[in-house]
């Protein structure tokens, strides 16, 4: 196991693919978490003396760790909350850049190509964060700009709108400087050392039980 303190962004920024396995839960993060990471991006935002706002771990491992790949592939052991909420407000984002007319230095197309996409790859491997069953497809809606129906995830599409009405209250460069400012915890596990059930299990062990 190797952990390190890393910049979210940063992390996130390198061609990669983060793929949640079958066995973990989907995307559960209500209205209200999505409160309360927004209000500390805000925070961090406004106020210079806030170098970095923590934001909990990363676990992963890596798929292809034994090969050269184009785009590694991170088997997320935890850590699907944040990635997948921290995609939809840059989505978010995104989209109200685009729709208000604002001429800053903040472009969409680098946040998309940065930090949403694999912008030189095709099909599978085009996006950066891969979920299960139906959440995949209605993030990839979102990210992708297409219609999003009645029977889509309505966690993703409850939060995506969220985000699209709190950042459209606020100034786009303090709500990216806060994205920005967002420190975590970049744990890389070895599938030959490092025992992925027990950690899985035990990383899980307060939250709701698993199916």
């Amino acid at each position: 196991m190797i952990a390190k303190e890393t910049n979210l962004l940063k992390f996130i920024r390198e061609p990669k693919q983060f793929i949640i396995p079958i066995y973990q839960r989907t995307y559960s993060w209500t209205i209200q978490e999505c409160k309360e990471l927004f209000k500390d991006i805000i925070k961090a935002g406004k106020n210079e003396s806030i170098s970095g706002h923590f934001i909990g771990s990363i676990v992963y491992i890596s798929k292809d760790i034994y090969q050269i790949a184009s785009v590694p592939k991170l088997l997320v052991i935890d850590g699907q909350q944040r990635l997948t909420t921290v995609t939809l407000l840059l989505t978010a984002l995104c989209e109200i850049i685009e729709s208000n007319g604002y001429v800053g230095e903040i472009k969409p197309d680098k946040l998309r190509s940065y930090y949403l996409v694999n912008d030189k790859e095709d099909d599978d491997l085009r996006h950066k964060l891969v979920l299960t069953k139906s959440d995949k497809e209605t993030l990839y809606k979102v990210i992708d700009q297409k219609e999003i129906l009645d029977d889509d995830a309505q966690r993703i599409k409850n939060n995506y709108k969220y985000f699209l009405d709190e950042i459209a209250k606020n100034e786009i460069e303090e709500v990216y400087l806060g994205i920005a400012k967002l420190m975590l915890i970049d744990v890389a596990l070895d599938k030959e050392r490092d025992n992925l059930q027990l950690i899985f299990e035990s990383l899980n062990s307060t939250g709701l039980e698993l199916t």
